[in-house]
């Protein structure tokens, strides 16, 4: 069964974490399809995301009956550069690495029953990538998001630029929508680079540098490549490499 529902319409992809019976928790299954969502988004025609979530929670974070090996795949721009802005759309608890997806969505627009916690510290797991909150609010209101692990109320994050709008719950998404329908409607090269541009601005927490490039690195550690060069070596023969 597929966690994520991919949809393409009027120049917007809509991507649906599909896992509402587990509050959408981030198993690897779901991460893995993530990213596989973010690079058909990326590869295809439409000109902007919005990243949403069936169910009454976006998501409560990484499934700790099922943790994930590699959360970070179900970041957006962080598993799979983007050159097109990508909008979140949550309701009800968004937790734990769930922060961190919404961190780097471009905009957000959130229910009124959105819930924001990051409380990893007390469970003693931390991913890596949450520090980089701190360049999209003001330093000891992030810190007081990651340190405490107490739910920051939605007003506060909204009067500190984390979130956009505050809607009644069920509109978020017709919402999340309008605003993607200017961005589609928008010329394609001046919105990919005012983006880009922007997000070249915005400070990286270390993470955000180092997990890519380690994914890279991963990539050629399991690749066909790899077993054929040392299979060659050993052989003394030249090697026959695919590319993957």
């Amino acid at each position: 069964m597929s966690l994520v529902k991919v949809e393409s319409s009027e120049g917007i992809c809509t991507i649906t974490m599909n896992r509402a019976d587990k509050r959408n928790a981030l198993s690897q299954q779901l991460c893995d399809e993530l990213m596989a969502a973010y690079q058909a988004f990326e590869a295809g025609p439409d000109q902007v995301a919005i990243l949403q979530a069936e169910g009454p929670h976006f998501s409560v974070g990484a499934d700790l009956k099922d943790p994930p090996g590699a959360m970070w795949k179900a970041v957006p721009h962080v598993s799979h550069k983007l050159s097109k802005p990508v909008i979140g759309a949550t309701r009800g608890w968004v937790i734990g690495g769930a922060i961190v997806m919404i961190m780097t969505c471009d905009m957000l627009v959130a229910a009124d029953t959105t819930k924001l916690m990051y409380p990893e510290a007390r469970v003693g797991a931390f991913g890596g990538l949450a520090p980089g909150v701190v360049a999209r609010m003001p330093h000891k209101v992030a810190m007081e998001l990651i340190l405490l692990g107490e739910e920051l109320p939605l007003e506060r994050a909204w009067q500190v630029g984390f979130v956009n709008k505050i809607v009644p719950e069920g509109q978020e998404r017709a919402e999340a929508r309008r605003m993607a329908r200017i961005i589609a409607d928008s010329a394609p090269l001046v919105i990919r680079t005012l983006r880009d541009f922007a997000l070249q601005t915005l400070p990286k927490s270390p993470a955000e540098f180092i997990v890519p490039e380690r994914y890279k690195l991963e990539q050629i550690a399991g690749s066909q490549d790899r077993i054929e060069g040392g299979a060659a070596f050993r052989d003394k023969r030249k090697p026959a490499f695919k590319g993957r």
